[in-house]
């Protein structure tokens, strides 16, 4: 795809999706690149392997997922490979993808189409770690409460190669926005690259590692109290709006990844 399309175009604020499909796609596929450099920073990434996808302004279902075998901070806008629902390159890429990692993704997007157009799938060792235990996600911070309600959970089967398992996971999901895979690692969904992203950061950020010191040293946790007022995360996008969730946070990682040694100006860049 031409990279000069749309190039001086906003990462933040923006509505891909009321946009000419070409610059609509442009636009998201730098969304997407400076995420897959921001899982890298944060060090969310286990070698090669989960996936950020999102689907690409249009009629068709198609979707943008990470070239198989390239590093994160590889990613590039040019580079991210084009796929329809069966996970079939429909794009420009010579990359191969990883059909297994769209198995989950493909079967989130197909439920609530509107609502789950970018999905996050990462094998963090803190999440992976939350995910195999019995009581999965506590209420011991404020981003943990954020979730109450609002998280899902679907067993391990195994590598995700059978399409039976998509019923499963989109009948475990129901209208949650976050999903723990058990035994396996974390899920988010949102409507824009910065929505799911922010979803991806609340847990992750605050969460895991003072529960696991706890537990460890044998000292009991407080747990928070969750009143009917915090029930709703507060990264939930309002129904009539594609964009504003999460877009001040996106646009801040994004200028602090460039100050640091993950530098985004491969957004633009050709292969």
């Amino acid at each position: 795809m031409d990279m000069h399309i749309a190039q001086d175009a906003p990462l933040t604020g923006i509505d891909v999706d009321s946009l000419p499909p070409a610059e609509g796609e442009a636009v998201l596929r730098r969304q997407l690149a400076a995420a897959y450099r921001l899982v890298d920073y944060f060090g969310w990434t286990e070698l090669i392997y989960g996936h950020l996808t999102a689907r690409v302004p249009g009629e068709q279902a198609h979707f943008l997922i990470n070239p198989f075998g390239l590093n994160y901070d590889e990613v590039t806008a040019s580079n991210l490979v084009k796929i329809d629902l069966d996970g079939n390159n429909v794009g420009e890429s010579k990359h191969p993808v990883n059909y297994a990692g769209f198995v989950i993704h493909s079967a989130v997007h197909m439920a609530h189409a509107a609502r789950h157009k970018v999905v996050m799938h990462t094998h963090t060792r803190a999440g992976m770690a939350v995910c195999a235990l019995k009581e999965g996600l506590l209420p011991i911070s404020m981003a943990a409460t954020a979730f109450h309600g609002k998280l899902a959970y679907h067993d391990y089967e195994g590598p995700s190669l059978d399409l039976d398992e998509r019923g499963r996971l989109l009948k475990n999901l129901g209208d949650n926005p976050a999903m723990m895979l058990r035994n396996h690692g974390l899920l988010t969904t949102g409507r824009t690259v910065p929505e799911a992203f922010l979803a991806a950061l609340s847990p992750r950020a605050r969460l895991p590692d003072p529960g696991r010191r706890g537990a460890r040293r044998g000292r009991s946790t407080s747990w928070a109290t969750i009143s009917p007022a915090s029930r709703a995360p507060t990264w939930t996008a309002s129904p009539r709006s594609n964009t504003g969730q999460g877009d001040l946070e996106f646009a801040a990682l994004i200028r602090k990844a460039r100050q640091g040694r993950h530098e985004l100006a491969a957004l633009r860049a050709a292969d």
